[in-house]
């Protein structure tokens, strides 16, 4: 786990001292994700990659980067791990070995795979998290690289004449020629969706590689300005089209083992290290079943790790600890405090350089600057909900669209109207009353803010508009721009797939998009932001496969995801631990904006501000902040984006092109 930059000047060739000068520069600014060490090359015309050092596997000098292979044809920097490195490197003995291998580590297999079999089918053969830029001396060509979900970020584009990329966009600021122009498009996507969609950066003269894509690029193409066209090698979408064609046989038992024997060798090949591990724990299936399975493969203790609230609607850290007792886990809790909260705030723009609201990113942070206090490397369960049906609107919205569609119009406008009469907080209150005779399969947290969104989608006509009004703000983002702008329409960031059953779509969708662009940015920020790495056994490329043979009713029976987690589950854990309504890994954000953070808010959205910066509505942002304050509506996620881009701004300014 690391970063990696570079850059490649498309008019004249730079001197060596000069390239290596602005390469390391870049570097550094990567620095808190590879405090271990450092390198740097430089090769034709000013090319130079360069990199900086988290320690995982080989912990000597055998490992540093960047790195050529044996023959001297490609030098690549690489961030991440190959969990089946070792694998690989027998079969490259066999087929164009053995080889005199010069250290242990897995980027040396990398490259001797691409040596070996070339690049596409060495891709191919990989099971890991990476993002890698690889110079190909033969072909005079640079390759840019990124895992099949998206684990590892990487983004590229110009900075004056020189094509830039790295690891995080701090790498591309510290160029020398670098000038930001905000994209109105992105931004309108941000305060839409709380992330900047992926191929879009917030910025115009950056792009992101998706996941599962690589590109090549020229020293010709560098001086024409040309965007490189990014090629699939690997589709989520294609693999779980391929996979719902060879559905699992067997019975229900059988199918609930083979999805453990599956998990619990993702879990193995995440546990390769040469230092200490441990695990998040948030309480809930996935998280549990993760530290579940590294306690069966695990010949020593393990760590678990949780954050916790002051408020109930929202807190799993004594449900954590309940479930690391029973699992017999070495456990440590922190509660998050108010004032903690407002400490973190301070740090987001820096943490995360691109405008990000999602305001899990808060206790996702400190569970991970907790957990390096302990460990390197920690494993989490992230991706459970996006492969097995977790999300609540995977169960929700083929009922709730099955009940509304065949009402007129007018009709599902008055039905919006009497949800949106009382406030969030009335609808808790009185479902604190009805828990009491409810089955526990119906318990249910923040009602209020989840019917409020459902009378924001009412209208849908089809139900992929009623699930892409529920996963983002819908028109309410563009009405706070000063200057017109239409973002990204929903037929790009939701295709629709006729083969597959509305669950199942709404579950591709979320691998595709809010997977990579929220859930794994917001860990790998946060992780990284701290030294430390992060492994996800759940996006592991087999059992990913697996998960799409099986039918959707072993993922979503009884109006409940996750079904057949919950069975593996009840293997480890009683039932008590288990059957508990789902609550994501958040913060009370509603209250919290109207108490110990408004001041901060205030300070934040000021007229000033707003009128510096030249992006937002300052009218349509006090009626926003207004609406929320008096409690007759819950407008925490939108402002919580607003605030996140003005400040993001406010901190990046002298990056940015205003």
């Amino acid at each position: 786990m690391c970063g990696l930059s570079g850059h490649w000047p498309g008019g004249a060739a730079l001197a060596p001292a000069l390239a290596q000068d602005i390469g390391e520069r870049m570097a550094q600014a990567l620095r808190h994700r590879g405090p271990d060490g450092g390198g740097s090359w430089v090769g034709p015309q000013g090319l130079c990659l360069a990199h900086r050092r988290l320690a995982i596997i080989d912990l000597s000098e055998g490992g540093a980067q960047p790195m050529h292979c044996h023959s001297g044809r490609y030098t690549i920097v690489f961030n991440g791990e190959i969990y089946n490195y070792r694998a690989l490197r027998a079969q490259i003995d066999a087929a164009c070995g053995p080889l005199a291998w010069r250290s242990r580590s897995d980027t040396e297999v990398l490259l001797q795979a691409i040596s070996c079999w070339g690049l596409e089918a060495a891709l191919a053969r990989l099971d890991g998290m990476f993002a890698f830029a690889l110079w190909d001396a033969q072909t005079a060509t640079l390759h840019l690289a990124r895992d099949r979900f998206g684990e590892k970020p990487l983004y590229y584009g110009y900075a004056g004449d020189a094509f830039v990329f790295g690891s995080e966009l701090k790498a591309l600021f510290a160029h020398p020629q670098w000038s930001g122009r905000l994209d109105t498009d992105a931004v309108v996507d941000f305060l839409r969706l709380s992330y900047v969609p992926a191929p879009l950066s917030i910025f115009a003269n950056v792009r992101k590689l998706m996941p599962g894509c690589s590109l090549a690029i020229t020293r010709a193409d560098v001086a024409a300005r040309a965007w490189p066209a990014s090629r699939p090698y690997w589709s989520a979408r294609q693999v779980a089209l391929a996979a719902m064609a060879d559905p699992a046989a067997g019975s229900e038992r059988e199918l609930v083992d083979g999805t453990e024997s599956r998990l619990r060798a993702a879990v193995r090949s995440r546990l390769v290290a040469d230092v200490p591990l441990g695990a998040f724990l948030a309480g809930g299936i996935d998280s549990s079943l993760v530290a579940a399975m590294m306690m069966a493969e695990s010949t020593g203790p393990v760590r678990t790790f949780s954050i916790g609230v002051h408020d109930l609607r929202y807190d799993e850290a004594r449900h954590a600890a309940e479930i690391a007792r029973h699992l017999g886990t070495e456990h440590t809790e922190l509660y998050v405090s108010p004032g903690a909260t407002l400490d973190i705030v301070a740090q987001l723009p820096a943490l995360y350089d691109e405008p990000f609201g999602d305001s899990s990113q808060i206790p996702t942070f400190m569970v991970a600057q907790m957990s390096r206090r302990h460990v390197s490397v920690a494993l989490s369960g992230d991706g459970g909900d996006e492969l097995f049906g977790g999300y609540n609107r995977h169960s929700w919205v083929p009922r709730i669209w099955q009940w509304t569609r065949h009402l007129p119009p007018p009709l599902r406008h008055l039905c919006a109207q009497v949800l949106e009469a009382r406030s969030p907080g009335q609808f808790d209150a009185a479902f604190a009353v009805l828990r009491r005779v409810l089955p526990s399969r119906l318990h249910a947290r923040t009602v209020g803010d989840k019917l409020h969104k459902l009378a924001g989608v009412l209208g849908a006509a089809t139900p992929q508009q009623m699930y892409a009004g529920l996963v983002s703000s819908g028109a309410a983002g563009a009405a706070l721009m000063l200057r017109p702008a239409s973002g990204s329409a929903d037929a790009q960031l939701f295709r629709p797939q006729e083969q597959m059953a509305l669950a199942q779509w709404m579950m591709l969708c979320d691998t595709e998009n809010f997977m990579p662009d929220d859930v794994l940015t917001k860990v790998d920020r946060a992780s990284m932001g701290v030294g430390l790495e992060v492994r996800v056994p759940f996006l592991d490329a087999a059992l990913y496969e697996w998960a799409w043979r099986l039918p959707v009713s072993m993922k979503i029976r009884h109006g409940q995801g996750k079904w057949v987690l919950r069975e593996v589950l009840r293997r480890h854990l009683p039932p008590a631990l288990i059957d508990r309504p789902k609550s994501g890994f958040g913060i009370p954000l509603d209250a919290l904006l109207r108490g110990p953070l408004s001041d901060w808010m205030d300070a934040s959205l000021a007229r000033a501000t707003l009128d510096r910066h030249g992006v937002l509505d300052p009218d349509a942002v006090d009626t926003l902040r207004a609406r929320h304050r008096s409690g007759k509506s819950n407008n925490a996620y939108l402002l919580w984006n607003v605030l996140a881009l003005t400040n993001w701004i406010e901190a990046q300014r002298a990056h940015i092109h205003l």
